[in-house]
């Protein structure tokens, strides 16, 4: 399972695709980029962390 961090909102989400993403607060987001989302619902673009993962290491 993929975490990110959101540098605009301080909080973890996970990854459900490659561009599909949900934080911690339950928002929806899709991935513009490794290092940007644009949250669906307000269309506020975030940045985020680059992909980190377990099963990369």
């Amino acid at each position: 399972m993929k975490h990110f961090f959101d540098y605009s909102d301080g909080d973890f989400g996970i990854e459900l695709s490659r561009d599909l993403l949900i934080d911690a607060k339950g928002n929806l987001m899709q991935r513009m980029g490794d290092s940007m989302a644009m949250d669906l619902d307000s269309g506020e673009l975030h940045i985020i962390s680059s992909d980190t993962s377990d099963d990369e290491e």
